[in-house]
């Protein structure tokens, strides 16, 4: 029997536009991830990607349906005990990395570690140096971002996601902001760590050809999720 990590189901979303108008962007979608692997979600631009993976990490909540993931309910979670679940059990690597720019490399690769407890202090850079050394960093963990390219903060922001061990990693247009070559090796770096960490990530793309290479691919359209492919 498959390791289902994650239940979506019927999940309903939609917003009030500027001109008051409702724009319907998920219409009873419904995804099952297996424990260990990557899914990847493809679609045109404005077709939900970016708000189904804000769902699935507890950012926002759905106007209807149910999210399961590991086990925990995520909708029944209220205001400190959802921002606790979320530090604790989901990874988020964005398009734009979002690394402070007044902290050291290590520092932002710490800081999720430290929100959870500051009193690890001594183990959260330790575990933010290993981890920076698996991402080809370890000579530059005192560096601030600006000091490093696009392709080394990405590499940085990928750290940061697993400083917790989650149980789930969302991805957002991880390489969006990357030329292709850069952004292959940043996605094959991303897939080979998920691998060693016995992870399971969700990846939203527009790049067909990095969602080609993810365990199994669906593709958004009309507020649902076309079957799964192999």
């Amino acid at each position: 029997m498959p390791d289902i990590i994650l239940y979506a189901k019927q999940i309903v979303k939609g917003f009030i536009q500027p001109d008051k108008t409702w724009l319907q962007v998920l219409d009873g979608l419904s995804l099952e991830v297996e424990r260990n692997t990557i899914t990847a979600i493809t679609g045109a631009s404005g077709s939900g990607k970016s708000t189904l993976l804000h769902l699935l990490g507890a950012l926002d909540l759905p106007d209807q349906g149910e999210i399961t993931v590991a086990g925990e309910n995520i909708l029944s979670l209220k205001g400190k005990r959802r921002a606790e679940y979320r530090n604790r059990t989901i990874g988020f690597i964005f398009q734009f990395h979002y690394l402070m720019p007044e902290l050291s490399v290590l520092e932002n690769v710490a800081f999720p570690a430290l929100l959870h407890d500051f009193k690890q202090k001594p183990a959260a850079y330790d575990r933010a140096a290993e981890l920076l050394a698996a991402v080809g960093l370890k000579d530059k963990v005192f560096h601030l971002p600006f000091q490093l390219s696009g392709g080394e903060r990405q590499r940085v922001a990928i750290a940061r996601s697993l400083i917790n061990s989650p149980a789930l990693l969302l991805a957002d247009e991880p390489t969006g902001n990357l030329d292709w070559q850069t952004g292959e090796k940043v996605f094959h770096l991303f897939k080979d760590l998920i691998k060693e960490h016995r992870l399971t990530a969700v990846m939203a793309t527009h790049n067909e050809r990095l969602a080609g290479w993810a365990d199994r691919k669906y593709h958004l359209q009309a507020g649902k999720l076309a079957p799964p492919t192999d």
